[in-house]
């Protein structure tokens, strides 16, 4: 996009105005010169853990090391900016009077759009999402408010789910406040709805904001006390509760991985691999989308995550081999293909970098459209290139980039 600047150059501004040289940036952050001084001049691509390094050693959010939120006038993706006005407005009044032009429809009714926001967000399809959300947050936010007693669990439990919708929207977008907001709005109506594991899940998407925030051993404590409060023994578990468990096995693996522990990612990836042979695939219990299969996409971001390109795109071929992909969401599909775009580039194929970008595109392009991390791959594979490709300038004239 116009007006867009490389995660290096944004790392070195801010470092700037801090008076750092690159050497003490590098001693505060706890990475390596050398890998600093690539990143800030485009020639090595900034890894999730390195973001979060430099974000904390700077005392800034994670978004303003990879400029989000994106402004983009004019575009239909500025139909997104608009949708959070409305959404923050709506979260903000969540315990007042709804305006005399609320409905106020049948539970059924408000379950079925509810079931239609959670398919448009595992089709990653955010441009709609925001069209429907604003309207059905301040419905839900009403039922509750005056529904019968017997119908208040059911209604939270939808609220809850909307919320969600809101959630990743703010996380896709980088708006970390909302997101810290409806997290705190979904673990209330989640204890109203008289549903301990969807409790646990609510600590499971806080978890992905402490991830986001650095505070990696905060969250390895969250996901623990939370395992802890469900119990240890699996075997004993219905099929929900152990897709809940397994999916705080596995997000404490990326946790860990973020924080350079190697050996307890694997760990947490293993007990996780175990949990999902007892689960069916496709079952995605409260939206979680447990299962082999993710399983195998996070072993993949666990090495992403510890910038080990040649272990990435050897578990992503296991990935491929399994068939995995096939049992999940383009949603989640999306992502594990920048994932593996990623895994190339810090393997040296910036060819094959590029494939997995188009691959991403094709199965989830809004996702891709706003990601972050594929803005910084294009840029280097544009830098690394004397002469780009037709491809790979045709692809960052599609992202909005100069």
């Amino acid at each position: 996009m116009a007006g867009y600047e490389r995660i290096g150059t944004r790392v070195a501004a801010t470092r700037k105005t801090r008076g750092w040289t690159a050497r003490e940036l590098a001693r505060r952050a706890n990475v390596s010169y050398s890998l600093l001084t690539k990143v800030e001049s485009g020639a090595a691509a900034a890894s999730p853990a390195f973001i979060g390094a430099v974000a904390r050693a700077l005392r800034v959010d994670v978004p303003r090391i990879t400029g989000q939120p994106y402004e983009e006038p004019g575009s239909r993706y500025a139909a997104m900016q608009e949708a959070i006005t409305l959404l923050r407005r709506a979260v903000l009044a969540h315990d007042l009077p709804a305006g005399p032009d609320v409905p106020l429809r049948p539970v059924d009714d408000l379950r079925g759009d509810v079931d239609a926001v959670r398919s448009l967000a595992r089709q990653a399809r955010y441009l709609q999402l925001c069209q429907t959300l604003p309207a059905l947050i301040d419905e839900l936010q009403a039922a509750v408010s005056v529904g019968q007693d017997a119908d208040r669990p059911t209604l939270y439990a939808l609220l809850a789910e909307a919320y969600g919708g809101v959630s990743g929207l703010a996380h896709q977008l980088g708006y970390l406040d909302l997101r810290a907001l409806v997290i705190d709005r979904i673990e209330q109506a989640s204890l109203h709805s008289q549903d301990p594991l969807r409790v646990a899940r609510t600590q499971w998407s806080r978890g992905a904001s402490l991830l986001g925030a650095g505070a990696y051993e905060q969250g390895l404590a969250l996901m623990e006390r939370t395992r802890a409060e469900l119990g240890d023994d699996v075997g004993q578990m219905d099929e929900a509760r152990r897709s809940v468990y397994g999916s705080l096995h596995l997000r404490s693996a990326v946790l860990a991985a973020r924080a350079g522990r190697r050996a307890d990612a694997d760990a947490h990836l293993a007990e996780a691999r175990q949990i999902a042979g007892q689960v069916r695939e496709g079952a995605n219990h409260y939206g979680m989308e447990f299962g082999p299969a993710n399983v195998g996409v996070h072993e993949v971001s666990a090495a992403i995550e510890l910038a080990d390109g040649t272990v990435a795109v050897g578990r992503a071929q296991n990935v491929e081999q399994a068939g995995y992909l096939r049992a999940l969401p383009p949603s989640r599909t999306g992502h594990y293909r920048i994932e593996v775009a990623r895994g190339w580039l810090y393997h040296g194929d910036r060819h094959r970098a590029l494939l997995a970008l188009q691959a991403a595109r094709r199965v989830s392009p809004q996702l891709v459209r706003i990601h972050p991390m594929v803005r910084d791959t294009v840029h280097v594979i544009a830098r690394a290139e004397p002469r780009p490709s037709q491809e790979l300038r045709s692809f960052a004239a599609w992202l909005g980039l100069a």
